[in-house]
């Protein structure tokens, strides 16, 4: 069994050095072989083994009532309130007024209100208004998760896992964790499924990892959703199934998960477990590609070159080749092919390149 290489993000919403990670990888991982050349078929999408990058992630929620899913964190809403000063805290916080978001939410803890506490330790920690103080949210989400609010508790647990404002401990963190999946908290579920998966900070168990990836997707969580996908494919902890794969992946790929739209774009030009819809999936190509997925734009550039499911358009296809090439995913065929070209073309594909990277 294969299973990705998967990373766990010790931090919090808008706070992600690159320095502050867990790098995890799943039992009986093996590295990765050097990507092979596609060989386009007239009605086959070649799908690489890096077409399937491992799921990211989720970092901890903003308290607010609701928000769109960003492709670098999923915000899940906080639950609704007929509290109209907490509203106000919210409201001021979802306009980006930190400072009175600050001053309300501080007047509603004092008064014991366990989401204000949450609100005090999110403004803390992303420095929002304030000055970053790790030490000061970890006393406020404490504060929150010992009355009962769940983000408190996911929040709280990945400051433990990862050592900011305290010393590091990944039991407590666990228990945190636990606590918060128990009570509903998506993100909880995900990164528990994570650790059950690792086999390091909890015993190994891909089953337990499926049911808390299930959890978590069923909550609408496009991260869970995309890596429950994975499982499903590879039959990992549950049965594969290719068909209940796709679904998933459609679900996350309308959450704007760009991994997710890749895989469901192939899925699509192939017809595995979907109807074929070539002219579908190179739209989501297009889409995947154009928000910065270099395996997107390189399957793009093959389907353009090659006039697979769509017009043959070279300089447009060598474009995304070219561009997928600065972002690590060289292809050497086409570059054979992109010698050949006439010099004419290959001089617009460059242009076209440098245009979209914004390089002269």
């Amino acid at each position: 069994m294969k299973l990705p290489r998967i990373t766990i993000l010790a931090t919090l919403l808008l706070t992600v050095p690159a320095a502050a990670q867990l790098q995890i990888t799943p039992p009986a991982t093996t590295p990765s072989a050097a990507p092979e050349k596609p060989k386009p078929k007239p009605h086959a999408l070649t799908n690489k083994k890096e077409a399937a990058p491992a799921p990211k992630p989720s970092a901890s929620p903003k308290p607010a009532p609701s928000s769109k899913p960003a492709p670098a964190a999923t915000v899940i809403p906080a639950p609704p309130t007929d509290n109209s000063n907490v509203d106000l805290v919210f409201g001021a916080y979802q306009r980006g007024q930190y400072k009175t978001a600050f001053e309300l939410a501080t007047a509603r803890a004092q008064g014991g209100d366990p989401k204000a506490m949450t609100m005090l330790g999110e403004l803390y920690s992303n420095a929002m208004g304030i000055r970053r103080d790790y030490a000061k949210a970890q006393e406020w989400y404490k504060r929150a998760a010992d009355a009962g609010d769940r983000e408190a508790m996911f929040a709280l647990a990945m400051l433990r896992i990862s050592g900011r404002g305290g010393p590091v401990d990944k039991a407590e963190a666990v228990k945190l964790m636990a606590s918060a999946a128990k009570l509903g908290e998506p993100k909880a579920a995900y990164n528990l499924a994570l650790l059950y998966l690792d086999g390091q900070t909890l015993p190994q168990d891909v089953k337990r990892s499926a049911e808390l990836l299930r959890q978590a997707a069923d909550a609408g969580l496009p991260e869970a959703q995309y890596a429950l996908a994975t499982f499903y494919k590879e039959g990992t902890g549950v049965p594969k199934d290719p068909e209940r794969a796709v679904r998933l992946l459609q679900a996350a790929s309308l959450a704007d998960n760009v991994d997710a739209e890749v895989e469901y774009a192939i899925a699509m030009f192939n017809g595995t477990g979907t109807p074929q819809n070539q002219p579908g999936a190179v739209a989501l190509l297009r889409k995947a590609s154009r928000q910065g997925s270099a395996i997107a734009q390189n399957r793009l550039a093959w389907v353009l070159i090659n006039g697979m499911g769509t017009s043959v358009d070279k300089i447009e296809g060598f474009k995304w080749h070219l561009v997928a090439k600065t972002a690590g995913k060289g292809d050497p065929e086409l570059d054979k092919q992109l010698s050949d070209l006439p010099a004419e073309d290959r001089a617009k594909a460059e242009a076209a390149a440098k245009k979209w990277l914004g390089t002269k």
